[in-house]
């Protein structure tokens, strides 16, 4: 098999992912404000919300506008978690509650790097392939990678909030390439979604690797 030029990495499920769950996390902090619900209710309202919500895109944003964006984009969907868990009312602030959310996820500390991760970045790396984290994620990927000690290996990063096309739509893939002036047929992209990373890369001309964490 020819080495390839560039490998693309998803972030969320494939190089990183939450500690325990979501649910936790928004259980955690929610407590913190006064709240009390269980991880394993919103971790399923969160679930709900989180598929139901729009792709991460603002294509009419200017590029100063998106972090704000982003951040309301994230809120409805907790607004929507908590609301179905029947408890947004409990809330005396949730601006101040949410503001707080948003700011730990842009942390390390709600994350764990999935340990097969480092040995290959290191690996690639030393044969002389070029990486790039390729992700529907939003602009708190740079803070996370560099808190998570993962930001040094990625020459491009590509992210649906800023380029105004998520997975799976081939033109997130051809913009991340031309980063590269990679031809899609030089270039892997490597993801956990069978739909977005799999089948989105495969459509776009790229050899599609599928990792399936949930084995």
């Amino acid at each position: 098999m020819e080495q390839p030029k560039v490998i693309f990495l998803d972030a969320v499920g494939t190089l990183f992912d939450v500690k325990g769950s979501v649910g936790e996390v928004y259980s955690q902090i929610a407590e913190e404000f006064g709240v009390t619900v269980s991880p394993e209710t919103l971790n399923k309202t969160f679930i709900q919300s989180f598929k139901a919500s729009p792709p991460p895109i603002f294509p009419d944003a200017e590029l100063q506008d998106i972090p704000q964006r982003e951040f309301d984009w994230w809120r409805i969907i907790a607004l929507n978690t908590f609301e179905s868990a029947g408890v947004l009312k409990q809330f005396s602030d949730f601006s101040a509650f949410f503001s707080e959310l948003y700011i730990h996820f842009g942390t390390g500390e709600p994350w764990f790097v999935y340990p097969d991760v480092l040995p290959a970045l290191i690996n690639w790396r030393q044969l002389g392939i070029t990486l790039g984290v390729l992700s529907n994620f939003d602009s708190r990927i740079y803070s996370v990678l560099q808190s998570l000690g993962l930001r040094e290996f990625f020459s491009s990063i590509t992210i649906s909030t800023q380029v105004r096309a998520a997975k799976p739509d081939p033109q997130i893939f051809a913009i991340a390439l031309n980063k590269h002036k990679c031809s899609p047929e030089a270039a892997w992209h490597v993801g956990d979604s069978i739909v977005e990373d799999y089948y989105g890369a495969k459509a776009a001309g790229l050899r599609a690797v599928w990792i399936n964490r949930s084995k």
